[in-house]
Order: C-alpha cells, then structure tokens, then sequence
C-alpha cells in the first residue's frame, strides 16, 4: 500500500481513490486516478462516452478490481471487498424494479434479506415512501408508474438501510427533458435529506453543474480538473474541459505585450486581443484564450468611447442566428475566425432594431471576460 493511501486514510478522508489503475486488454478505462470525496458530498463524474467515470464507479460499487491502486471507505481498505460486503448501494439507468413485486415490497426487499425485524422494516419503508411522496402508491407494481416515479422508487430502495455511498449511474438519461428537469430538483432535495454521499455519474454538463458540490471532469481515462462548479466553467484549466464543460469561443496567439495585469495577444486569423494576463506569461509565450459565449456583446453601434475604454472591439457580419427562446444565438465572421455570441431576452423592446442575417455589427467584451486555458 503506497504511503499516499496510508496518510489519507489516517485523516480520516471519506472516500479515497489512490492511484487506481484499470485497463481492458490495450485499453486502460482509467489511469492512475487519485481523489477523494468528502462524507456527505454531492460529488460528479463527468465526462464523453468512454472516458472511464462508468469504470470508476463500478470499482467502488465492488463490480470491476482495479490492475493497480487501492479505493479507502472511512479509512478502511475496500479494494477486494465483494460488493455485498460493501454499504454501497447503486441506482442503475433502466432502474431494476422487480415487476411482479409491488413498490413497497421492491422497497423492502434489501431490509427482508438482511432480516430486520418486521416492525422497523414496516417503519423504513414507510419513512422513505413519504420521503419520495409515494406512499399513496405504495401497493401498485412498476408497470403502473411513469418513468419519474419509477426514478424515484428505485433511489428508495437504495437508500432505505442508508448505504455510505449511493452510486447513481446515469440515472435520468432515460427519461425526457422536463421529467429530467423535475428529477434535478428530486434528486438534489432527497440529497438534502438524507445526508448520505451522493456519487454521479454522467455525461451531461447541465446535470452536473447543477447538482454537484464539486465536479471530476474526466478524458481518456485521467482528471483533467477537479473544482466546484463555478470554477470549472468561468477557469476550465485545459482547452479539453473549456469546451465539454458549455459553449466557448477560443483564440490562439502569442503574447506581444504585458501592461501591468494585461496583455496584448496578436492572434491566428483575428485581430489583436486585450486580455486578462491571469497565468503571467512574458512576451513571447503562445496562449488558447477562452471567451464564451455570453460574455460577447453584439451590436449594430460600437460602445461609447466611455463605455467602451479598454473593451475588444471588433468590426463582424452576422452568418447565422438562432433563436432559443430565452436567448438567440449569433453565429458571426470577423476577418477569419467565427464567433458565437449569446444575447439574452431580459425584455423585449419593439422600438429595438432587430439585429439578422448579413448585418455589419460589432463584437465587444471586457478583457476581463476572456480565459487563459493552456499555455502552447
């Protein structure tokens, strides 16, 4: 057991990862990953299809053994513990309900096997069932519930004995946009509750910046950032993590000049930009500069002189636009670079001239609107 292990354990950390390595014949799913996660902790995986968070899981669910590395569950060696000598619970995609059982009895099942006493079994399930506000359903079986429903019966039965962990694999990608919406808000309430140490795995962003207390974004099987959301979208630390982690616009130069806490970045294909010099680069050192897309103002006037001292401004033609509602998203060619601006709805004013197809317009934002995300 490597020494990194040993003191964490020994500081009482919740969960640990330690160096844990899986490979699938040439293909290693997750490689050398260290983390821990706090008791308690709402706490994400997210990343594309064959990242390795799927891996992750079923590693400390008990389903895979890493090659390598050893997983702690409150300072205690689980690594070659069979799954059901773990209090690790998992709630899957197609939610495993038992068809010809009823909720309460789907509910039950991991109290009776475990052999409770019938009189706090009754009161567990009954606790969880007003919890999840079915108890009114209690008595139907699977086939009579909508997929939320199903959604949530299946998080009861895996809470009802208060596992340490409860693993959610994709839980809400079966089911459709406004029920995955209310489920959010199910999910992170019944978190709330029950004070237990959510793991979640998924590959949406939306999802994870939403539930989460922190955030892995996981590529190729490593983390490539580790934060709370707030801080992985406004300071993605890679180009990979800026652009699966919401929509960003990047441009790659070489710094020209630095003016104090700015600097001048002479850019591929667009013009000079004024940007933010968060990471210190001297004059000489190439850059990927992140700027998304609602921090780019797009007007047919460029800002007062006032307004607009010290502000990127740039002369563009609109290509194409979407409107989304909330917001319409413009698509726009400045010299050779396409850019994507966001200009929300806040109010809508008919003596407003509509900016569309083909318009001279000016892109403009604040210096300190733009990110440092690699360092070429």
């Amino acid at each position: 057991m490597r020494e990194y292990g040993i003191i964490r354990a020994m500081n009482n950390e919740f969960l640990v990862f330690d160096h844990v390595t899986k490979r699938f014949g040439a293909l290693t799913a997750v490689n050398d990953v260290s983390l821990s996660i706090k008791k308690g902790e709402f706490f994400s995986l997210l990343g594309p299809s064959g990242c390795g968070k799927t891996t992750l899981l079923r590693m400390l669910g008990g389903f895979e053994r890493p090659d390598s590395g050893r997983i702690y569950l409150e300072g205690k060696d689980i690594t070659d513990l069979p799954p059901d000598q773990r209090r690790i619970h998992t709630v899957f995609q197609n939610y495993a309900l038992f068809p010809t059982m009823t909720i309460w009895d789907n509910i039950a099942f991991s109290l009776k096997l475990a052999k409770k006493p019938k009189s706090e079994m009754e009161d567990m399930v009954d606790s969880i069932l007003e919890m999840i506000q079915m108890t009114d359903h209690a008595w139907k079986y699977p086939s009579q519930l909508s997929g939320g429903q199903k959604q949530r019966v299946a998080i009861a039965r895996a809470l009802v004995d208060r596992p340490q962990v409860l693993l959610l694999d994709e839980p809400l990608a079966a089911l459709d946009l406004k029920l995955r919406q209310h489920m959010l808000l199910e999910l992170d309430t019944i978190h709330d509750q029950v004070g237990i140490t959510f793991m979640y795995v998924t590959h949406d962003q939306g999802e994870a910046m939403s539930l989460s207390d922190r955030i892995a974004v996981i590529n190729l099987g490593k983390i490539e950032q580790l934060d709370v959301p707030a801080k992985i979208y406004e300071a993605p630390k890679s180009r990979f993590v800026a652009s699966f982690i919401g929509d960003t616009n990047f441009f790659t130069g070489e710094i020209i000049s630095v003016d104090g806490d700015y600097c001048t970045i002479k850019t591929e294909g667009f013009p000079m930009i004024k940007a933010y010099n968060d990471k210190n680069l001297a004059i000489g050192q190439r850059v990927d500069l992140s700027v998304r897309p609602e921090k780019i103002r797009v007007t047919h006037k460029p800002p007062h002189p006032e307004q607009g001292a010290g502000i990127n401004v740039f002369p563009a033609k609109v290509q194409d636009i979407v409107y989304q509602g909330v917001y319409t998203k413009f698509w726009i060619k400045s010299q050779e670079l396409r850019i994507a601006a966001i200009k929300p709805h806040s109010r809508f004013l008919l003596d407003e001239e509509a900016i569309t197809w083909n318009d001279d317009v000016f892109v403009w934002w604040h210096p300190d609107d733009g990110y440092m995300v690699e360092v070429i």
